[in-house]
């Protein structure tokens, strides 16, 4: 399963109608439409560490620290600083999980970051952690997408990949050398003043897959050009896929015992899946894999759990058996990635993690914890599902707040001197005028089908699906 795909239709519903529809999902939202954006952003990074009562959500945030610990020191932190890391997440648990794997100045990316800054400043935080899927391809819509970046006027092709093989790969696989070139349409590298310093700052190594060249030039333009005194950790796919691992290795995890080793209760996930897909939440969440990608040379590919397998219809002879110890080695091997709700479940939903996210995630994210509230139930894990239950507006809207439509950020930051004047003139809007005409919305038909059915009363906000909102 999978979040659904970018909508190209035309507008279906007015900015008034998704504000609307919005506050009444997320009652905690509509007091903040005409007040500042830093007021807004400060809210979103005011959490306070919960005490869980279930052993499940205690050990699953030991295993986030951990895993917080080890991108820290594989991003080329100090040991101190990751352990700084890990105690700043478990004392104050806000993760980002908005853009998807995108150069820090690609528009969609870098104004959720702009935005976070506000957040994590609000509250004098050290670290800024996100986490961002790496299953993507290089193209979103024409020169749109993880592989493309306007500079100068023109969109320019990150890596000079030729258009037939971004077309058919997805950027996490290990398929390179990738190398930054920033090419035009002539395959010219950096042909304007803005590109050739750009590429400048961007490392000028090889690298094996376009995401892992993706993380490593956010890291170096960030210390260069965004925060010296907030730090940013990038979680991956991979990140991910080694912390489910570390669930795997332990017979005693929840995900280990329960999820992965009671197949019943993956099959009732499934199955609750399939259930929503009849109602007035058709579409929110596809069940495009089954908990887990294959990853092959090019493309991750979807499986099934068919018996006590995962299977690969693009590759029959490919197949994982459904238990804990072959799936912690398939992925340690780098042969399969968690989906979409693998991930959440072991960065947020187990842990108890606040997770950012845009006008997709707010809602098939409380979904995501519906489908999970069905496993945990099946397993009669009382205490777990308390836990769940007591948690404090988990998932937010923070990813496409501050919208600039048209924009070159990497010319707007050298126009203005940097990153704090516009910090400061962001901050000063109102959320209303910092979000725009909220196209991302207006144009997105599963958004005008909700506004409908909320206006029409087919969906309360205590729905037995929306409950788990933590709204």
């Amino acid at each position: 399963m999978d979040k659904p795909s970018v909508s190209n239709s035309t507008s279906y519903c007015s900015p008034a109608d998704v504000r609307r529809s919005l506050s009444y999902l997320m009652p905690q939202l509509a007091p903040y439409w005409e007040r500042p954006l830093t007021a807004y952003a400060s809210k979103l990074y005011r959490v306070e560490h919960v005490s869980a009562e279930s052993a499940a959500r205690n050990y699953a945030r030991n295993l986030l620290r951990t895993c917080i610990e080890r991108a820290a020191r594989r991003s080329r932190y100090t040991e101190e600083e990751a352990r700084s890391a890990g105690r700043e997440l478990v004392a104050s648990p806000v993760l980002q999980t908005g853009p998807h794997c995108l150069l820090l100045f690609e528009p969609d990316a870098f104004y959720t970051h702009l935005f976070s800054m506000m957040g994590l400043m609000a509250h004098n935080r050290n670290w800024y952690i996100s986490y961002f899927a790496s299953t993507s391809g290089f193209s979103e819509r024409a020169k749109k997408g993880p592989g493309w970046l306007r500079v100068g006027g023109e969109p320019l092709n990150l890596f000079g990949v030729p258009r037939n093989r971004m077309d058919s790969s997805s950027i996490g696989c290990l398929n390179g050398p990738y190398r930054y070139a920033l090419t035009n349409a002539k395959g010219e590298s950096a042909p304007n003043a803005d590109a050739a310093c750009l590429l400048a700052n961007l490392p000028s190594a090889e690298f094996a897959s376009a995401a892992e060249a993706i993380k490593a030039g956010n890291r170096d333009l960030w210390r260069r050009t965004f925060s010296q005194s907030i730090r940013l950790l990038q979680l991956d796919d991979f990140d991910v896929a080694d912390l489910i691992a570390d669930h795997l290795e332990d017979p005693t995890s929840w995900i280990s015992s329960q999820f992965i080793g009671n197949r019943t209760i993956a099959n009732s996930i499934l199955t609750a899946l399939d259930d929503l897909q009849a109602g007035p939440w058709a579409g929110w969440i596809r069940r495009t894999t089954d908990f887990f990608w294959r990853i092959s040379e090019n493309r991750v590919t979807p499986l099934r759990l068919k018996g006590d397998a995962l299977i690969s219809d693009k590759a029959p002879a490919f197949s994982v058996r459904f238990r804990p110890a072959a799936i912690a080695t398939a992925l340690r091997n780098r042969l399969i990635l968690p989906n979409l709700l693998l991930a959440f479940l072991a960065i947020s939903i187990l842990p108890g993690v606040r997770v950012l996210g845009g006008f997709r995630q707010v809602v098939y994210y409380p979904l995501m914890r519906y489908l999970t509230s069905a496993g945990i139930q099946q397993a009669g894990n009382a205490d777990l599902l308390a836990d769940m239950v007591n948690d404090n507006q988990p998932g937010e809207w923070g990813h496409r707040v501050l919208r600039r439509a048209e924009s070159d950020p990497f010319h707007e930051v050298n126009v203005a001197g940097g990153i704090a004047p516009l910090l400061q003139a962001y901050g000063k809007l109102s959320l209303s005028d910092a979000s725009g005409d909220l196209t991302c919305f207006t144009e997105d038909c599963l958004w005008s089908r909700l506004a409908a059915n909320i206006a029409d009363g087919s969906i309360a906000s205590a729905s037995d699906e929306w409950r788990w909102s933590g709204s």
